[in-house]
């Protein structure tokens, strides 16, 4: 079909999305907490023509948006949960919390879920009009940063019956997102000892503060022994108390466990595990733990990311005002310098070399140009809960621009940008992006089944699910 027709649709309904997005960066709600965003989300969806349903898999801020009917059956995924302690004022260039909130949308899932939705109406525009045949379906995805819904969805039985899935995710380059990451586990450890005056009495107590550093100390001289692409973090929830002349009774912990795949990550878990069994004998505690969430590894689908690819440059890029490259100047000025990874793969070479290549100096204030796609084995060592829907059906990714180059991940940076007019713009990008490619594998059988026969082959040890209940 003519994809002029679907850029134009987006842009008709750039008000609508670009209004959602800016609404979702001011609820700023955290993950599994989304209330307000869900239900914005449902009315949004329910008012375009959309079937809705409501606490999709049993969870509350879980919802689907369908439209049409028969095959193929397209997902699109969307995301609006933020982060805690990033509270930021939009539109500036210099630290200024928000008054009246502490979180903020640091990895701008407000652009991410808008630009989604924006996508699936331009599909579902094209159907009622005759000109697509089949399914588009939006995907409420909740609590990503930390909760990983969409493997709570996996669990209950999304995505299977999918054709094919598609995502984006905001960013500072536009690229297709190749390669596989790490697969995750993340547990919270509690230890509980027995109250006591810590010097009146200090015989009778038994620490659960003592037992949980020495959990920490343990996993240190762990982490010597564990995989190359294996890795620990954590945190505490509580330290017994503010009390230093009490024994503290109660200690927790959250620990992330990460893995090349969901049974080595599990294999290392319980190496984990026994350091925190190992703690509690020796301070003569008690400890339990329960599972918070978990995350497979991605596979990688070679033949959605060319049709993503073809798709990035066939979408017209956004043209940037003299103001918009001063304010990214401005705010790449604040970044902190990052340097490089010690590790590059030949790809990451070509990659970082063609960027060079099309800065000022490297010091270019926007990549307004697509990333050559590069299919590669690289892997990266953060996790995401897209790689359990890409372990149930075709899935591809990429990135588009919403904020100056070098952005760092998780920033208040990042939050100051969200409700920009070139943020706006790489959401409206993304979405003609989605919707071109949603249309390619409406339009093309042949890719589909070359996809389902790329994704056949990686996913044939079947889905390991990283949720044990």
């Amino acid at each position: 079909m003519d994809k002029s027709i679907l850029y134009t649709c987006v842009d008709n309904y750039a008000p609508l999305i670009t209004a959602l997005s800016d609404r979702i960066w001011g609820y700023a709600e955290l993950s599994m907490e989304e209330v307000k965003s869900a239900q914005d989300y449902c009315r949004v969806l329910a008012e375009a023509g959309f079937s809705v349903t409501e606490h999709l898999g049993g969870i509350p801020t879980a919802f689907s948006g369908s439209f049409g009917s028969g095959k193929p059956v397209i997902g699109i995924l969307g995301e609006f949960d933020a982060l805690s302690g990033l509270s930021q004022e939009p539109g500036i260039t210099e630290r200024k919390p928000r008054p009246g909130s502490a979180c903020g949308h640091g990895c701008g899932h407000n652009l991410l879920g808008a630009a989604s939705l924006g996508a699936a109406i331009a599909v579902k525009e094209q159907i009622a009009a005759g000109k697509l045949s089949g399914t588009v379906v939006f995907y409420g995805c909740p609590g990503e940063e930390g909760c990983a819904g969409k493997t709570f969805l996996a669990k209950a039985g999304m995505f299977r019956d999918l054709d094919a899935a598609l995502c984006w995710h905001p960013g500072d380059v536009n690229a297709v997102t190749t390669g596989s990451n790490a697969a995750s586990l993340q547990y919270v450890y509690t230890f509980t000892g027995t109250a006591s005056h810590a010097a009146g009495a200090p015989e009778l107590g038994r620490s659960a503060l003592d037992a949980a550093e020495l959990m920490n100390t343990g996993v240190q001289y762990l982490r010597e022994h564990m995989g190359e692409r294996h890795s620990v973090h954590y945190a505490f929830l509580d330290a017994g108390g503010v009390s230093p002349n009490v024994v503290q009774p109660t200690a927790s912990l959250v620990y992330m466990v990460r893995g090349e795949t969901v049974r080595s990550a599990r294999a290392l878990l319980e190496r984990v595990h026994n350091i925190a069994r190992g703690a509690a004998l020796m301070t003569d505690t008690e400890v339990t733990w329960k599972q918070i969430d978990g995350t497979a590894s991605t596979l990688s689908n070679t033949v959605l990311e060319e049709v993503l690819q073809e798709n990035l440059f066939a979408a017209p890029m956004p043209s940037y005002t003299p103001e918009e490259w001063a304010f990214a100047k401005a705010l790449k000025d604040t970044y902190p310098e990052t340097g490089l990874p010690g590790k590059l793969t030949a790809e990451d070479r070509k990659l970082r070399a063609f960027i060079k290549e099309r800065t000022e100096n490297g010091a270019r204030a926007i990549n307004n140009f697509v990333l050559p796609y590069v299919p590669s084995n690289a892997f990266s060592p953060g996790s995401t809960d897209v790689g359990d829907v890409s372990w149930l059906t075709p899935t591809a990714q990429f990135q588009a621009v919403t904020w100056s180059s070098g952005a760092p991940g998780h920033s208040w940076q990042n939050v100051s940008q969200g409700k920009t007019s070139m943020a706006h713009k790489g959401l409206l990008y993304a979405a003609k992006v989605l919707s071109g490619a949603a249309a390619d594998l409406m339009e093309n059988p042949a890719l589909l089944q070359k996809a389902r026969a790329e994704f056949q082959e990686a996913a044939a040890e079947g889905y390991d699910c990283p949720i044990d209940n």
